[in-house]
């Protein structure tokens, strides 16, 4: 495929790229950054594409990486966005009050359900609820992973079931 044929089929097919890039990022800035970072890339890894391949999931498949490595960067580099309005909403609400009463009812109503689990569930389920992870409880209860991650899934699916049937 020519270079010229290979724009062409990009520069066709870039407009349903826009939609998916502001649904990505919620901000037509940011949109407007990652289209464009997009066709970048898919202009210098023109070599890459393989002829008779759907030229529009391979757009969005390296449109949706392009966006991920960038909130990976973004999370690895702890940038954080501050709203000071935010604190203020937050910590100035001269109304608020606990009801510590209401709270140790539930807390306890949730205990009781935890205990009443399969013991098969229960003891990994509070070992991660107490902060344990996953691989420790492996070693703890030795085990295989999977299964620690299996029997942890159930518990929180059969506490849910519990929990939403009251």
């Amino acid at each position: 495929m020519s270079t010229t044929e290979f724009n062409h089929l990009v520069l066709e097919t870039s407009e349903a790229l826009k939609p998916f890039a502001v649904s990505l990022t919620r901000d037509n800035e940011q949109a407007k950054d990652l289209y464009q970072e997009t066709l970048y890339k898919a202009f210098a890894n023109k070599d890459k594409y393989n002829i008779g391949t759907n030229i529009k999931a391979w757009l969005y498949t390296i449109m949706r990486n392009t966006f991920i490595n960038e909130y990976r960067r973004r999370v690895s580099r702890n940038i954080v966005f501050h709203d000071p309005t935010a604190d203020y909403q937050l910590f100035n609400i001269p109304d608020l009050t606990f009801n510590n009463t209401e709270s140790n009812i539930l807390f306890k109503d949730i205990q009781k359900k935890v205990n009443n689990l399969p013991c098969i569930f229960r003891h990994p389920f509070k070992l991660y609820f107490e902060g344990y992870k996953y691989h420790e409880i492996a070693y703890i209860m030795n085990e295989p992973l999977g299964t620690i991650k299996s029997r942890i899934h159930f518990a929180r699916k059969l506490l849910k079931e519990q929990i939403e049937r009251n």
